[in-house]
């Protein structure tokens, strides 16, 4: 069958779904495999609970005739996406980068939907299913999509980027994740470069900061760009006025506290602000929006805990963001401060070297005591006395048990697989 002929039947369909856990009545059902799991078992089943087709790719379950066979149900999910995409012709705003991708995704989408009809993706769903998904989502009273792209490889953002078809475009950074994906820094800059070099080839527009050498490099003397920065010639100027816990930035004559923590994040509001000014959104709305935006999930959260107040950016962490959190917090004052930090994946043959640089660097900018956790961190060398470490988070946790922790900030700083938000209970305090 046709991607033509499956798009009409995705036209008679109210979403689409791709896990029997969460069906709704006339979906379309994609019966995706993965290494625990074979989704065409599961097509009576979706059928049974509401769904109006299901796209099959074995024949043994293609007997009901709502079971549309395919070759491959995951390729049919992306061409679905990308063709789905070309009728409705929405322009699509897609990014990028080491750090700050979803942050950032969220504070474009908080000031473009204070004038426009917004679509973002939902969370971080930013993968090879992700980004199909988010496409199908798209309806025609959408003005404008955003697009998050994660990778941990190269080539994958150009597998993404020929999927979603992006108008406009941006990175928010390089930085040292994912290095065993992509076989280094280098590698890092090459695999998220991939989203300017499609941009380029179809000449569409890159939204850019001009303070960041790296990212001039990769677009030489491509003219088709928007700027911002405190470089001579930039098309959005944008100050940073922080004076405090959480990020304020000067945009014209109006000052913009946003409710985020951490200084890195100045850039992420920086671009949020930029796309609105190019899609005309006012001061006043762009000031609404990103007030608005109140972080969650673990990023940039300020919390109050009794007597603690607590730093939790414990959403994901690589040597190029601990690095942010450690100087963010060095600028915070307390009387006492602890410091959590988390081991930090992906970062294969340097994992030993990246993981004692980080302990050495947080010895040296943070006055007060730091807990360092995980099997990577395990090994290192720590040469302050201030310095505890614990091989995973059952040893920390029995230790904050008899341990009292009050009238003090803390940073809590790791990567997702730590979860090491399952600290905060014993720092309520």
């Amino acid at each position: 069958m046709t991607i033509a002929s499956i798009y009409n039947h995705f036209l008679e369909c109210d979403s689409v779904c791709t896990d029997t856990r969460k069906i709704s009545k006339n979906c379309l059902f994609f019966a995706l495999k993965g290494e625990n799991f074979n989704g065409n078992t599961f097509a009576d089943e979706a059928l049974e609970q509401g769904a109006k087709y299901c796209i099959v790719d074995e024949e043994a379950y293609a007997e009901n005739e709502n079971s549309i066979l395919v070759e491959d149900v995951l390729t049919t999910l992306q061409d679905l996406a990308r063709y789905h995409r070309e009728q409705l012709g929405t322009p699509i705003i897609a990014l990028t980068g080491s750090n700050g991708k979803t942050t950032t995704k969220e504070l474009i989408n908080a000031v473009l939907k204070t004038k426009y009809q917004t679509l973002a993706t939902k969370g971080n769903l930013n993968n090879h299913i992700g980004v199909p998904l988010t496409l199908l989502s798209l309806t025609r009273d959408i003005e404008i999509g955003i697009v998050e792209m994660g990778a941990n490889h190269k080539k994958e953002i150009e597998f993404l980027c020929n999927i979603a078809l992006p108008d406009y475009g941006l990175i928010t950074n390089f930085g040292k994740a994912h290095l065993e994906g992509f076989g280094g820094f280098e590698g890092v800059i090459e695999g998220k470069s991939e989203l300017y070099k499609h941009l380029i080839k179809h000449n569409k527009l890159i939204f850019i900061n001009s303070n960041d050498a790296l990212q001039k490099q990769q677009i030489n003397d491509y003219s088709n760009y928007y700027s911002f920065g405190n470089t001579k010639g930039v098309d959005v100027n944008v100050l940073n006025q922080t004076n405090g816990e959480f990020v304020s930035v000067q945009f014209g004559d109006e000052v913009i506290t946003s409710n985020l923590s951490g200084i890195y994040n100045f850039n992420n509001i920086a671009v949020a602000i930029t796309i609105g000014n190019y899609f005309n959104v006012s001061v006043q709305q762009i000031k609404e929006g990103i007030e608005s935006y109140i972080p969650s999930n673990n990023r940039s959260q300020i919390i109050e805990n009794n007597s603690n107040k607590i730093v939790l950016d414990a959403y994901n962490a690589n040597p190029t963001s601990m690095k942010a959190a450690i100087d963010n917090f060095k600028l915070l004052k307390s009387d006492a401060k602890y410091a959590l930090l988390g081991d930090m994946f992906e970062l294969g043959s340097t994992s030993n070297q990246e993981h004692q640089e980080i302990m050495s660097y947080a010895e040296t900018e943070i006055d007060g005591q730091i807990l360092f956790v995980g099997e990577n961190f395990f090994p290192c060398n720590p040469s302050s006395p201030q310095s505890l470490k614990f091989k995973n988070f059952d040893d920390l946790e029995e230790y904050l048990q008899n341990k009292t922790i009050q009238n003090s900030l803390i940073l809590i700083k790791g990567s997702r697989g730590m979860a090491l938000e399952r600290a905060l209970p014993y720092l309520n305090n």
